[in-house]
Formats: C-alpha cells, structure tokens, sequence
C-alpha cells in the first residue's frame, strides 16, 4: 500500500507540472501574439504619419521636378556650344529619366502608384533658363549661363535628394534610401562636371568675348 501511495502521490506533481507548463506556454503564445499586434499597430502609425506623409508629398514633389526637367533639358543641349557641355547636358538627360524611373520604383514600395506634385521650385528655375536661352545669343557666355541655370538646378535636387534618404533611412524604409543615394551622388557628380567645364574652358573664353 505505501508503495502505490507514493506511486500516486508522485504522478499527482507531474501532472501538476504539466498543466503548469500548459499555462506557462499558452501565456507565452499570448504575449508573443500581442507583441506582434503591437509592432504591426505602430508600422501602420507610421505609414499614416505626419512624417509620412512629408515623406510622400517630398517624392511628389521631385517626381514632378525631374519629369519637367527631362522636357527642358534638351532645349539646353541645343542651346549649348561648347561640345564638352552639350554631351554633359546629353548624359544628364539620360540619368534623369533614370531618375524618374527610380522614383516611381519609390512609389511601388511605399505601396503608390506615382503622383506628380507641381514643384514650384524647379518650374522657376527652369523658366530662368529658358529665358536666359531667348535673350543671349550663341556664345560661351550662353555657356557661361547654362551652367549656371544647371548647376542651380543640380543644388536643388541634391538638397532634396538628401532630405529624402535622411526621411527614408529614420522610417527603416533602406531600399528606398539605397535608391535615393544613388541618384544623390549622381545628380552631385553632374555638379562637379560642371564645374569642371565652366572652370577648364567656357568661363575663359566667355571672359574674353
């Protein structure tokens, strides 16, 4: 009889561990299962937040700006005389429709399609080229100014730009930021290629006309 009460007694504590290994485990589902709630609640906050939201009207915004500039960039090419600026102006037109394409891949992550916002900004500046294109005839001093109305144009997309990876990079959205910086540095390469024309060539010789 001893025998079969110990027997007994010791099957009763398993059973008990088991049932609070049971409970200890299902507490456990539990909280993992409103943990992830919590984490998917917040990553729907933030895609309705206000920073968001400066995000998405920043993307409309340069969206709007490099498709105006695809239409305006060879009327500065023809413009241009000096072969080394006409092939820069060449070469921008094609890494800028790259740039709108990289854009509207921007808009597909972020679950969009793309929406043009107009960009006062770049509608400004460009109109200061075409004006300086209808009031200067051909001559380095042309050049002198393209250059200028470029690299105006080159100094707003890299702030914007900029702004957008620093935007992207803190909402953890990284493939949108990779995207970004690569066009950063492209539109800071076609500054520095400017610099290099005007500063080689074209200056000089508007100086001397």
């Amino acid at each position: 009889m001893a025998t079969r009460k110990t027997a007994t007694k010791s099957n009763g504590k398993n059973g008990t561990t088991s049932r609070k290994s049971t409970t200890a485990a299902a507490s456990g589902r539990s909280r993992a299962g409103n943990s992830g709630s919590r984490s998917k609640s917040n990553g729907g906050d933030m895609e309705n937040s206000k920073f968001h939201q400066l995000f998405m009207d920043e993307l409309k915004d340069i969206y709007w700006a490099e498709k105006h500039l695809v239409k305006a960039l060879p009327k500065m090419q023809k413009a241009a005389t000096t072969t080394e600026l006409v092939n820069a102006f060449a070469d921008h037109l094609a890494a800028t429709k790259q740039h709108v394409s990289r854009v509207e891949e921007i808009f597909e992550m972020m679950g969009m399609r793309p929406v043009a916002k107009k960009c006062e900004a770049m509608e400004g500046l460009v109109s200061e080229a075409q004006e300086l294109i209808e009031e200067e005839e051909e001559s380095a001093v042309l050049d002198a100014g393209l250059i200028i109305a470029a690299q105006k144009v080159e100094h707003y997309e890299i702030a914007a730009y900029g702004s957008l990876r620093t935007l992207a990079t803190r909402m953890g959205h990284t493939d949108a930021a990779n995207l970004l910086e690569q066009t950063l540095d492209e539109e800071k390469e076609t500054d520095v290629l400017l610099t290099q024309i005007a500063e080689t060539s074209v200056n000089e010789e508007a100086l001397a006309e």
